[in-house]
């Protein structure tokens, strides 16, 4: 018989809704059932593309006499960290307080109200000798302390409790901003962490990291960099090969397009199958600004096959997209994407030998006995087999498929729109702007969003119907993504002007609601959330921006368009907050790097006349896929319609250039 996850809308939770297991979803009867019978919580935390949430799922949430002990002891609670990425932080923080681990499966241990003592991650059913604590002998364990020592539980609680809210002052703070030396020492010390050999920052497992290049790519920029050239060349080399490398394995889909969420090795061959929108939505503006600098076919190539596999596999009836696709095609990682040898030649006939060599197919294969396409040859080899891709598809197409989680997130797609709309700008892609500016109306009708009104997004949308309540990263997200659609609507002859006054109602929202009276940052919820033991703030990226430090990039950009002491007194106390940081653990917070360095090289805008912001205009300051990129450096900015105007004038920072009468001037100035 079905449990009460069976009413949920979540996939994640539907997926457990024939579990023995008498699960809960995250609600106040939940823990008002634990506080009437006396028994701890486990929340359990993960998302449906999780190969190990399934792996957990199947081998002890399945079995009976495992759910019976669960049922027995606990109230159990089932949370999808997607659509509450809330809970998901505060128990993820404690286990990692606890146990110095994180990842999903998650599955904390709580007090009935809601404070948590203990927890971890993947437990197997049995002893296999790893050193892993059985999750059945776990769940009598923590049970038994729980009824015979409940006093030093509840200690223990008071003491997590005590240490998340400590964490939310700002980390490392030292009262002081960071400087230009300041950033350039923090882009070095990345440098020192990448791996010459492969590519990628650290050991495996590899994660693309956007965050973190895309600070490095903002620091190439700027004058400072340009000078030391010794630096120069070393962020070349660290960019170009880390981004060649990722485009080149297993990482990136090379039959379909697309990323992966991660790579489990080191050489980026073997990755974890599952693909995210957020990671897709990021990469596609990071390879756009790298083509912009270095002008790679390859950069330009995976940026439209991505979006074309977003289009093609991801986006849904209503127009939004889809949050993810699982790691596992029937309960066997990666199955739809390998391929066997003889099943290429069996494709390809006689190409068979040519596609071999160029992406490493072989008898023996490089996982499990079958193959995973990394490209080897150059990229005219790539473009020579494109045909054969196709053909590849076609037939992977007609093989099972990934289960598609079908929600759609406000801030993974507020993501999507913010690079799509970059992204189409420097490609000079009319159709890419146009699905951007299609999804942020879609989005802005379905969870709620007005010029005049801001106050109380939906941030999940199932179908038609929208729910939950709006976190710090959504508005944060979104601000960023009608900046972006301000920035360049007036190259389309649309308005800006609507999505700057969204923006600005979104951060004056996140002004009045998340901001701490008493230390610097912005609290991940409102104060209408009781049902959190900590009200937390997020100052470190992870796969995605921190909320912190996408809220100092919006207000860094918006005080450029809208120069308000609001903005310049929020953009300074964010920027204190992180100078520390900055110095000391620069690999955390790539992306308020990102936004204090290009607010250092300031933030650059182009002021003509509406009818001047023409597909001329943005060949003339971008150049085509065969300009050096000496002769087009890379700036963004920001298209503002300025009547009456002659030519145009540029203006960075506070500083404003005197005008020039022909497009073509702008490049010496740009």
């Amino acid at each position: 018989m079905p449990n009460r996850l069976a009413q949920q809308k979540s996939l994640y939770l539907l997926q457990h809704q024939d579990n023995p297991v008498d699960w809960w979803p995250w609600c106040p009867e939940a823990f008002a059932t634990a506080r009437a019978q006396d028994k701890p919580v486990l929340v359990s935390v993960g998302y449906s593309s999780c190969h190990w949430c399934h792996v957990m799922a199947q081998e002890s949430f399945s079995q009976p006499w495992i759910a019976d002990l669960m049922n027995q002891h606990f109230v159990c609670i089932k949370v999808d960290r997607e659509e509450l990425p809330e809970v998901d932080q505060l128990m993820m923080s404690a286990v990692q307080m606890v146990s110095g681990q994180g990842g999903w499966p998650l599955n904390c241990f709580c007090l009935p109200d809601g404070r948590p003592f203990f927890g971890g991650v993947y437990f197997p059913p049995e002893d296999r000798g790893l050193g892993q604590v059985p999750w059945p002998q776990l769940l009598m364990r923590v049970s038994d302390f729980y009824h015979r020592n409940k006093k030093e539980l509840i200690s223990n609680a008071e003491a997590i409790t005590q240490n998340l809210t400590h964490l939310t002052r700002p980390p490392e703070a030292d009262g002081q901003g960071s400087s230009p030396d300041d950033l350039i020492a923090a882009g070095e010390k990345i440098c020192a962490q990448h791996d010459d050999s492969f590519g990628g920052f650290g050991g495996a497992p590899k994660f693309p990291s956007p965050s973190t290049l895309q600070f490095l790519l903002t620091l190439r920029g700027s004058a400072a960099v340009e000078a030391k050239r010794e630096l120069a060349t070393r962020l070349d080399a660290v960019l170009t090969m880390t981004l060649g490398a990722m485009a080149r394995g297993g990482l990136y889909d090379q039959i379909g397009g697309g990323f992966h969420r991660y790579c489990v090795d080191r050489d980026w061959t073997v990755p974890h199958f599952e693909k995210m929108l957020y990671d897709n939505a990021q990469l596609i503006g990071t390879y756009a600004a790298a083509w912009a600098r270095y002008r790679d076919p390859l950069y330009a190539q995976v940026v439209a096959e991505t979006i074309g596999w977003l289009q093609r596999e991801m986006q849904l009836s209503q127009g939004l997209f889809a949050a993810s696709l699982d790691a596992d095609t029937q309960h066997h990682e990666g199955t739809t994407y390998i391929w066997k040898s003889a099943e290429i030649a069996e494709a390809l006939g006689s190409q068979a030998f040519d596609f071999a060599q160029v992406y490493g197919i072989s008898d023996q294969g490089n996982f499990e006995g079958a193959n995973i396409p990394k490209l080897r040859g150059k990229f005219a080899d790539r473009e020579r087999l494109a045909a054969a891709r196709q053909q590849l598809l076609e037939i992977r197409n007609r093989r099972p498929q990934p289960t598609r989680d079908e929600k759609a997130l406000l801030s993974w797609n507020a993501l999507l729109i913010r690079h799509l709309a970059e992204a189409a700008w420097i490609f000079g892609r009319h159709d890419w702007f146009e699905l951007a500016l299609k999804t942020e109306k879609i989005l802005s009708e379905k969870i709620g969003l007005s010029l005049n009104d801001a106050s109380s997004l939906k941030p999940v949308v199932h179908g038609s119907i929208a729910s939950g309540e709006a976190t710090l990263l959504d508005y944060a997200w979104l601000a960023e993504a009608e900046l972006s659609l301000s920035a360049y609507a007036l190259w389309t002859h649309t308005s800006p002007t609507p999505y700057l006054e969204k923006a600005k109602k979104l951060l004056e929202h996140v002004h009045f609601t998340f901001r701490d009276d008493q230390e610097d940052g912005f609290f991940l919820v409102g104060p209408q959330r009781t049902d959190l033991a900590v009200r937390q703030k997020d100052w470190f990226d992870h796969a995605t921006p921190s909320s912190n430090s996408a809220l100092l990039n919006a207000f860094g950009k918006i005080q450029a368009l809208q120069e308000q002491p609001l903005w310049r007194h929020e953009f300074a106390q964010l920027s204190q907050a992180y100078g520390g940081l900055s110095r000391r653990l620069p690999d955390a917070i790539g992306y308020a790097l990102h936004g204090l360095t290009q607010y250092a090289i300031g933030y650059a805008t182009l002021k003509a006349a509406p009818a001047a912001f023409t597909d001329t205009l943005q060949q003339v300051l971008m150049g085509d896929a065969h300009t050096p990129p000496h002769q087009r450096p890379y700036r963004p900015l920001w298209l503002i319609a300025h009547e009456p105007a002659t030519g145009y004038q540029v203006c960075v920072g506070e500083t404003c250039l005197a005008p020039v009468n022909q497009a073509s001037d702008l490049s010496f100035i740009l």
